[in-house]
Parts: C-alpha cells; sequence; structure tokens
C-alpha cells in the first residue's frame, strides 16, 4: 500500500516552510524553506506555490500520496494590523425598529494602524431599494461590501440576498451572519465589515494557491489555518477570511497539542523577533475574543500573548550596564548573531551603539567586524554561551564566537563575561516570566503538573532559562524549528457554532450540536470520527458548539495502532512517572485510561492524595488529560441512569450554589464533552444523542471532575 502524506505549509513574516508528515506514522519525512513572497505580483501564494514545487520535486513525492495539505497564513494579522485593506462599504438593512438599529451598525472611525484610519460608508435601506444601494457604493468605488440586519441570526434570507446581488456585480461582499450567529449588533456590524476588508487580497491569494495545488495533481482539497488551530476548505476564505486572524500563532499550539501530545502546559514559540505564549488545559487550548483596532468582534482566536522578546533581540547598554533587551531584533537591523559567525570576525572588532532604525534608541549594542559586518549579541548567543542550547538544537551556534563576543562587551562595560550573558537572559526571560504566571493565574494552571514546551527556532534560547527560573519543567518540542507547519499538517477540521439563547433547554443543546455537526462535516471532516464540546454561559445566554473531526481522506490513512506495553510506557512518560506507578484502569476499545496517584497539599496541612489521568487512543495520542476525575464504567442503554449518578456526586456546592462537574463520555473511539453545561437534563438529552444507534451493551466509560462552586 502506498504511504499517505499530509504537507503543512506556514506562512511566516521572513520563510515559508513546508513539511511532509507520513498520515499513520506523523514521522517528519521532508521539509523545505522558501523566502516569504511579499513582494511578488501574486503575494504570499507564489513562495506556498515555490515551497510545493520543491517539496515535491526534492523528495521525489507523488501527488497521488497527498492525502492532506493545508496552510497558515499571517496575511489577515499583517493587513490588519497595517491598515493594508480594501475600501469597505456596509449596507443596514432597516425594518421596523430603524432608528435604533441604524445606531447599533453604523460605528465610528477607528485606527487599524497609525495613520491608517478605517472608514467605511454607510447605506441604510428598507425594502426593495438594496439594490440602488449597492449599485450606490460600487458607483463610489468600493471594493467589498458588507450586510448587516438586525435579525438575520434568526432571519438570514434578506442579507444573503443582497449578498448575491452584490457578488453578481463583480463586488466581494459579505453579511453579518456569515461571520456570526450571534446577538450583538453592532460588534456583528463591525466585524463583518472587517472581514469585507480583507476579502479582495485573501480570496486571490487562496484562488491562486488552490489552482496551483490543482495544477500539482494533489487530490485533496487545499485546508486553511483557522485562528482557533482547527482548518477549513480553502473556499470558505471567500465567506469568512477573518477566521484566519492569528492562523500563524495557531499553527504552533496545533502542533504543541499534535505533536508533542501537552495536555496541561504552556506552549512558547520563539522566533526571531517574537514569541508567542499559550495555554493548553486539560488538551485544549484556550481562547478568548478577538479586538481590532481596540473594538470588540465576534471572533474567538487562541489566547496567545505576544512578546517583544526572542531569539535575535539586541542588547540595550548604557555607560555601564545592559539596560534592556530588545524589542528590536537584530533581523529587522541587519546584523547577524554573534553564535553563527566565524571567531575570526571578532580580531580588532569594535563595539558601538546604533539606532536600528530611524525611529529607535541610540543604546543598540552592535559589534563592527574590521571588514564591515556588522554582529549582533542576542539571547541566542548569551544561551549557547552559558550551556543552554542542546548540541542537536536549531539555534546551537559557535562557542568560541560567543564567548569572544561577551568577552568585548565586558572589556566595555567592566564585569565578567558569563555575568553578561546571564544579565541578558535576566533581562530577556523576566518578559516571559512574567507571561507565564499571567497565563498560570488567569487559567488556574497547577505549576506542579503543567510543563513549558519551546517551539519555533529560537526555543533554546528562552525557553530553557526561563523554566529554570521558574522552577517548572520544560522540553523543547521535537523539529521546534518546524513545529508551526508540522501543526498544520496534523490539524483537524474544525467548525464553531453559536446562539444566544435565554434559559436554553435540552432540545435546545440538541439541536446546535447537530448543526455543529453537520457544519464541519460538511466542511470535509470524516462523520465518523466527529467530537463536538459544548459551551454554555448563562450569564450572556450563550450557546456554543464546536466541532472537530478528520478529513475524509486523511483519515483513511489513519495512524497504526500501539500495542499495550508501548502505550503503558507513553502514559508513563505524560504523567511524569516510572512505569510501576502507573496503571490502566479502564476504557473503550479503542481507548485507553491511565492514572498514576499524586500526593499534594490539602487543608490544615494535611496531604492528600489525587488521580492524575490520561486519556490515549489506540495510536498513543493523548486524547484528553484530568485532575482528580472520578471513573464510573457503564454501557450505553444503561448510560442515563449512570450520568445522573455521577453528575450528582460530582457535583460541588457552595456560596454560589451548584456547579456541575467537568463531564465526559467515552464510546468507541469518541471523547463527548459535555463540560460547562447547565443542567444534568442537559447532559442527558446530549448523551441520548451522541450514543444514538450504540447497542445497549456498548461499554461506555464516564469521566467526572468537580469544580469548585
Amino acid at each position: 500500500m502506498a504511504r499517505k502524506l499530509r504537507l503543512g505549509i506556514d506562512v511566516g513574516g521572513t520563510f515559508t516552510d513546508v513539511v511532509a508528515i507520513d498520515a499513520s506514522s506523523r514521522e517528519l519525512l521532508a521539509r523545505v524553506k522558501v523566502p516569504t513572497s511579499h513582494d511578488a505580483p501574486e503575494g504570499v501564494a507564489a513562495g506556498i506555490v515555490s515551497g510545493i514545487e520543491r517539496l515535491l520535486a526534492e523528495h521525489a513525492i507523488d501527488p497521488n500520496d497527498v492525502a492532506f495539505i493545508a496552510h497558515s497564513t499571517t496575511q489577515a494579522t499583517n493587513a490588519l494590523l497595517e491598515g493594508d485593506v480594501a475600501s469597505v462599504g456596509v449596507i443596514g438593512l432597516l425594518d421596523g425598529f430603524a432608528p435604533l438599529a441604524r445606531a447599533q451598525m453604523r460605528f465610528a472611525p477607528f485606527d487599524l494602524a497609525p495613520n491608517a484610519p478605517f472608514v467605511p460608508r454607510f447605506e441604510f435601506v428598507r425594502g426593495q431599494r438594496t439594490r440602488e444601494a449597492v449599485d450606490r457604493l460600487r458607483s463610489a468605488g468600493v471594493d467589498a461590501i458588507a450586510v448587516s440586519h438586525a435579525f438575520a441570526v434568526d432571519r438570514p434570507e434578506e442579507e444573503a440576498a443582497v449578498v448575491d446581488y452584490a457578488r453578481a456585480q463583480g463586488l466581494y461582499a459579505t453579511a453579518g451572519h456569515e461571520v456570526s450567529s450571534m446577538y450583538g449588533l453592532r460588534a456583528r456590524t463591525r466585524t463583518a465589515a472587517l472581514n469585507a476588508a480583507i476579502l479582495p487580497k485573501m480570496v486571490r491569494t487562496a484562488q491562486m494557491t488552490d489552482a496551483a495545488v490543482q495544477r500539482a495533481a494533489i487530490a485533496a482539497p487545499l485546508m486553511i489555518m483557522r485562528s482557533d488551530g482547527g482548518v477549513m476548505d480553502v473556499r470558505e476564505i471567500e465567506r469568512r477570511p477573518i477566521l484566519t486572524l492569528l492562523s500563524g500563532p495557531a499553527a504552533g499550539v496545533a502542533g504543541a497539542l499534535l505533536y508533542e501530545n501537552v495536555t496541561d502546559g504552556i506552549f512558547i514559540e520563539v522566533g526571531g523577533t517574537s514569541a508567542d505564549c499559550s495555554a493548553i488545559r486539560s488538551g485544549m487550548p484556550q481562547m478568548r475574543p478577538a479586538r481590532v483596532g481596540g473594538h470588540r468582534t465576534m471572533l474567538r482566536t487562541l489566547d496567545v500573548r505576544t512578546l517583544a522578546i526572542a531569539g535575535g533581540s539586541m542588547i540595550r547598554i548604557s555607560a555601564d550596564a545592559i539596560v534592556d533587551v530588545g524589542p528590536r531584533s537584530a533581523h529587522i537591523a541587519g546584523l547577524k548573531y554573534a553564535s553563527f559567525v566565524a571567531p575570526e570576525l571578532f580580531d580588532g572588532a569594535r563595539v558601538e551603539t546604533i539606532r536600528p532604525t530611524p525611529h529607535d534608541p541610540p543604546d543598540y549594542l552592535a559589534i563592527v567586524a574590521r571588514d564591515g559586518t556588522r554582529i549582533a549579541l542576542t539571547p541566542t548567543c548569551a544561551s549557547n554561551f552559558l550551556g543552554y542550547v542542546p548540541e542537536s538544537a536549531f539555534s546551537r551556534g559557535n562557542g568560541e564566537s560567543v564567548r569572544r563576543g561577551f568577552e568585548l562587551l565586558a572589556e566595555l562595560l567592566g564585569g565578567d563575561a558569563r555575568a553578561l550573558a546571564r544579565a541578558v537572559l535576566d533581562r530577556a526571560t523576566d518578559k516571559v516570566i512574567a507571561a507565564i504566571d499571567e497565563l498560570v493565574a488567569d487559567y488556574a494552571l497547577d505549576r506542579r503538573t503543567l510543563v513549558v514546551v519551546g517551539g519555533g527556532g529560537g526555543a533554546a534560547a528562552l525557553v530553557p532559562y526561563a523554566a529554570e527560573r521558574s522552577r517548572l519543567d520544560f522540553r523543547l518540542a521535537r523539529d521546534a524549528e518546524v513545529i508551526s507547519p508540522i501543526g498544520v499538517a496534523l490539524a483537524l477540521v474544525r467548525e464553531v457554532v453559536e446562539r444566544t439563547i435565554v434559559d436554553p433547554g435540552p432540545e435546545d443543546i440538541v439541536r446546535i450540536r447537530r448543526q455543529a455537526q453537520d457544519a464541519v462535516i460538511a466542511a470535509g471532516a470524516s462523520p465518523e470520527r466527529v467530537e463536538v464540546a459544548i459551551e454554555i454561559d448563562p450569564q450572556r445566554n450563550l450557546v456554543r458548539a464546536t466541532a472537530s473531526g478528520a478529513s475524509e481522506l486523511a483519515e483513511t490513512a489513519a495512524r497504526g495502532a500501539s500495542g499495550p506495553q508501548e502505550l503503558h510506557a507513553t502514559a508513563a512518560r505524560m504523567l511524569r512517572a516510572q512505569l510501576h506507578e502507573v496503571r490502566r484502569i479502564g476504557g473503550t476499545d479503542a481507548l485507553a485510561i491511565y492514572e498514576r496517584e499524586v500526593r499534594v497539599p490539602g487543608r490544615f496541612g494535611r496531604m492528600k492524595t489525587l488521580r492524575d489521568l490520561r486519556v490515549l487512543d489506540a495510536t498513543g495520542v493523548a486524547r484528553l488529560g484530568l485532575l482528580d476525575a472520578s471513573l464510573t464504567q457503564s454501557t450505553a442503554g444503561a448510560a442515563p441512569e449512570s450520568l445522573g449518578e455521577a453528575i450528582e456526586s460530582a457535583t460541588a456546592f457552595g456560596d454560589v450554589g451548584r456547579a456541575l462537574p467537568d463531564l465526559f463520555v467515552l464510546h468507541g473511539a469518541r471523547i463527548a464533552d459535555f463540560s460547562g453545561l447547565a443542567s444534568a437534563g442537559q447532559a442527558i438529552a446530549l448523551a441520548r444523542e451522541e450514543l444514538a444507534g450504540r447497542e445497549p451493551d456498548a461499554p461506555i466509560v464516564i469521566l467526572t471532575s468537580k469544580k469548585l462552586a
């Protein structure tokens, strides 16, 4: 049988990386790196195409072996951050509440970037005059149209009709209901307008890239990375390009989840100019609403804390001390790293301070060789000098060069060269540690069990030292320098359905779950492996269903199964325990549950024992991690009664009333997440829906974990 491959493409600011992953073993088979083609007539699509062609040619890959292909992109983010957007017209559809609706849909201009205001043109119409509004906006020279109607969440037909007409007239167009099904007219209108602003550029790039994939005779449909860590069919760009915002950082987090099996930890992707920090809790990336230009949108993205510190950040000095590291990087200043130049360049070199750009202060350190080569000392150089960079790491450099570089700095500032290198890392990792502490606090992560995982080419420059100072476990990801394209290659198809419902009943929850499941299948996921997570926010009357699943073609290339001994060893590694400390406590025919007991301080200074669980699939991938969980083995037929008993026993009571536990139902290879529900009735209704078609005696497992009320 021919091997099946998953291709992942990460479009970065400087380089575009393309990798090929064996779909069965998840082994990295091939990689290429090409310059990102910002200035090409085709835009970044040219670099994507070049990377695909090189990968296929240099590694003799048969296009018929490609089961999955996807790419991430910084294009939407960059367009909004730089104000490089299309001119937009907003059509507000009015009815009986015209004054109120008009006020809600009209928003004030705001800056996307300095001296780059976002100023749409507004047209408010009712009845049959919508086509005239489209024609007026086209005559005024707008490139794209956003259509908004107060009641489109429930009745999208009017918005859809205007969008169809606008597209027929050659305009790019989008509608409020396409970007969000949530109530909140002003935020939904603003989100639709921003979506329209990036439509032309994003659609052109998507079409060129898709055409290149087809020319390469790759049968798998092209996917694109979403901001929530999943992928969607590239054709969705014609409706919702804004879903790719923060697609780049999302790729790295997907790599941490799917390639590194992180279940509880903080992932830090370190480049040359910046570092992205994200939290992973119980195997799930953490999300937050996106803001653009300081304004709320209806878009949920990964909670990524971007820091202006990285492997290439330059040192800033005063007369006798290091005062800061960054934010300017050696890449932007056009300097070479001391780590990666020959030691001979330091013969007769001098130290000076410079302005990397005209807007920077003149206190950035540069070493100037006799031949004019300009060299920077960076955190990468300091980590190499102090021995924090493993020999196998991408950022491993020349030890003699960094020693000589820091000795030159010591001659200028006085003191010991190694102490100065440590001062550089102290300054640099202060910023990383602050982000780690924020994420730990924001998501109530347990410092005793979390691991800091470093990705990106500069991971070894910051992560080992920051983890040592924080007294946290850490590891550098395998193939860290290409963890983002690996994450793209392994990502799942994802769709999110959100609804505003006051006091949702079980039938409402089931309906929304089905909608999410149908949507992700329509987007290319295999029906057999779709999983849906439900969240309910009673304060905002919000119900959210997130459906995920592998693509149809990729699912046919499922990874081979691991044996019992291999699974046991994998579980022990994930639980950071010896083999004899870990035991299998249950499972289904396709999922295995392992636990270790951990002793932690309890009330009044007494120690208590908790169960640390990991759920592994037959291939050794961690699907779920829970601390202090309870397990109930049952059957599909007895599920309603068993669920009720498990929920009751794990429900916490406190000052604010009942707090239902986190709740998961395992059956076959599926994990149904029923956490975040408001009542046992909702959970039981969803379980009936989930288990429909299962034989009554089919084994299931119920996992519960108490919440504090």
